[in-house]
């Protein structure tokens, strides 16, 4: 990230208005429910939102967007005022405010008022193009990316852009990066049969060759996104890491947002999209667009996929209830079948496994220059991902002894051939109580073994003689 290359989003801004109440009865006059209100919030929509959440970890976002004189435009400035800058063309009109209803937290009706064209935009626009690190287009169908489309085409060859389009709005630039319909967009821009997996590939693949871009993500809600490129065949699907229960307004917003921060860290495509699918989930679990902690304090990073389990409280929490603590430990640099095993068995001896895990910085002590293979966080992804790992905890030392002193098991398990006592960790258990154990490791598995046999069917065939 650099402070002198922000990311820029450019588009049209909103304001969204929730007018929220409880409905017991009906009108007198009409069968229509009536709204005792209990509260109010207005907060910037569209590439407002969009901006906000693009800030999270504390990025440099400059928001490029269509303001006037009226209400509606100041509130907008008071609340995205401290989180972007602004790049303002005029605005010929009102800006759309979009109003609704809700009862018991659902929508019973939307009002839209408002509305107005961009006027020409100026050299500072120009400019803030030229200077970003990525674009963000947050197209709503008012305009704004129409009336800048000259500079975006000037951009789109040497920054990524992504674009997040509109039935009403402008095509994408020829060039971009990554294009963001979703479902009923991508259906009603080429049509096909069903909405299969297979017909939406076609749409996307067909979609990305019409407008010359280098992908397309559709977004399929609790599907997840469909990657798709220009006559490719095979696309790639990236599902929700969980299922999001919420208000999903702003999700797309919000998906669309990492994926753009994502690429101005210099991430891979597959690699944005599989962050932002993560992040919007967790958006729509959080209550969405009018989740008021949205506003009210500066976003967090947002980037780690799933809550992970924090070891500590879990074995507070089994003690408390009268279980068993158990816990192992290594490097798991390469998950092989006798790891799986070890784990397995190591669970059903209690109620929770907690999983002591080398640091990189210790593996390489232990193991020598090259190892780990696998990075830190991804042992700990891969671990975590096992049904038989409750959670993980990680040590920098040549032996877990002082983290087993803060997590106090019961059981304490390794595997091997030597005895219980002959370990490291067994004086310590003592100390509280435990128990260490071994359990017999699969012959002939070992992540040692599993890189030997990998360097040597990577080595070049020597032809005979030679």
């Amino acid at each position: 990230m650099s402070a002198y290359k922000p990311l820029v989003v450019v588009g049209d801004v909103l304001l969204d208005e929730d007018i929220e109440g409880v409905s017991t009865r009906l009108a007198p006059d009409a069968p229509a429910p009536v709204v005792d209100v209990t509260g109010d919030q207005r907060r910037p929509g569209g590439a407002g939102l969009a901006a906000a959440l693009a800030t999270r970890g504390g990025r440099d976002v400059v928001l490029v967007t269509a303001l006037g004189d009226d209400p509606a435009s100041e509130a907008v400035r008071r609340s995205l005022r401290g989180r972007v800058r602004l790049v303002e063309l005029p605005l010929n009109g009102t800006l759309p405010v979009k109003t609704r209803v809700l009862a018991g937290g659902r929508p019973l009706v939307r009002i839209d008022r408002g509305g107005g064209a961009p006027g020409e935009p100026d050299a500072a626009v120009r400019d803030t193009l030229a200077q970003a690190h990525a674009v963000l287009v947050a197209d709503y169908g008012r305009h704004t990316a129409s009336a800048v489309r000259e500079h975006l085409a000037a951009v789109a060859p040497k920054v990524p852009v992504v674009w997040d389009p509109h039935l009403k709005g402008d095509v994408p630039v020829p060039g971009a990066r990554i294009v963001t319909p979703n479902a009923a967009e991508t259906m009603a821009l080429c049509r096909g049969d069903g909405d299969s997996l297979r017909a939406f590939a076609e749409r996307g693949a067909d979609l990305a060759e019409r407008w010359r871009v280098a992908t397309v993500a559709v977004t399929l809600g609790e599907r997840g996104v469909l990657l798709t490129r220009p006559g490719a065949a095979t696309p790639m699907l990236v599902p929700a890491p969980y299922r999001a229960e919420g208000d999903a307004c702003g999700a797309g917003d919000c998906f669309a947002a990492a994926t753009a921060a994502a690429l101005a860290d210099g991430a891979l495509p597959e690699e944005a999209v599989q962050r932002a699918v993560a992040e919007a989930a967790a958006f729509v679990a959080a209550g969405g667009a009018g989740n008021p902690s949205l506003w009210r304090t500066p976003p967090p990073d947002a980037r780690r996929e799933v809550p992970e389990t924090d070891p500590f409280v879990l074995a507070e929490q089994v003690r408390a209830r009268g279980g068993t603590v158990v816990a192992t430990g290594g490097c798991f640099d390469l998950l092989h079948a006798g790891h799986v095993g070890l784990l397995e068995s190591a669970r059903r001896i209690g109620d929770c496994l907690i999983v002591c895990v080398n640091s990189d910085e210790s593996v390489e002590r232990l193991k020598g220059p090259g190892r780990p293979l696998n990075p830190l966080p991804d042992r700990m992804r891969v671990l975590a991902g096992l049904g038989s790992v409750d959670a993980v905890a990680v040590f920098d030392g040549d032996t877990p002894s002082e983290l087993l002193g803060r997590l106090r098991p019961d059981v304490w398990v390794k595997g091997g051939d030597y005895s219980a006592e002959d370990l490291p960790e067994a004086g310590v258990l003592r100390g509280w109580g435990g128990q260490a154990v071994v359990l017999p490791y699969l012959d002939g598995r070992s992540t040692t073994l599993l890189a030997r046999r990998a360097a040597e069917a990577a080595a070049p065939i020597r032809p005979p003689g030679r």
